[in-house]
């Protein structure tokens, strides 16, 4: 496996918490670093644990999906990836201004939601032959800067690249779901 690749994985999983980073400075204009890092250390964490997770149940199931593990490894990158790419394809919604997302249940549930797709790419962990605790590692930091500079420059990239981050992380998990059902299908 290339060494980069746990690098990729981990940029394309962080891009939708990316967006909602940038997003961020438009809804909470005045936003403190104790702020910028709480989001960015809860979209790494979230995005972390969750492959793990994913990990741990594919490993419960992988003796009875090896012989097939490439195509649900294909299946759910594909799924997810589509889905990315759908979703940076839709019109922005406006923030709700009414609460703090940058704390309690409003964090907490953008967290969870930006990686359930972080869950399920650790499914096909298992058929992938990961260093699971070095992937996951990389996942978890890589989504921290992002979101880190996402937060800090939120204006800025959010005018120029807008949801396209979100489409390429997308397109990046595809690719890689590709790469996978090819490599097996060639064996």
């Amino acid at each position: 496996m290339n060494p980069l690749f746990p690098v990729f994985l981990g940029l394309s999983l962080s891009m939708d918490a990316f967006a909602v980073s940038v997003a961020l400075p438009f809804c909470v204009p005045s936003l403190t670093m104790s702020q910028i890092c709480r989001v960015a250390g809860a979209f790494g964490l979230f995005q972390a644990l969750m492959p793990l997770l994913g990990w741990g149940l594919g490993s419960l199931a992988s003796k009875v999906i090896a012989p097939f593990d490439h195509w649900v490894a294909f299946v759910l990158l594909g799924f997810i990836g589509g889905k990315m790419v759908v979703e940076g394809l839709r019109k922005e919604e406006d923030c709700n201004s009414r609460s703090d997302p940058t704390s309690g249940w409003p964090l907490l549930t953008l967290a969870v939601g930006t990686s359930i797709d972080a869950l399920a790419v650790g499914f096909s962990f298992v058929a992938l032959k990961l260093n699971v605790w070095s992937t996951v590692s990389i996942i978890g930091a890589t989504t921290f800067i992002c979101c880190w500079i996402g937060m800090v420059g939120g204006r800025q990239i959010g005018r120029f690249a807008g949801k396209r981050m979100e489409v390429a992380g997308g397109l990046v998990l595809i690719g890689i779901g590709l790469k996978i059902l090819f490599e097996h299908l060639s064996m």
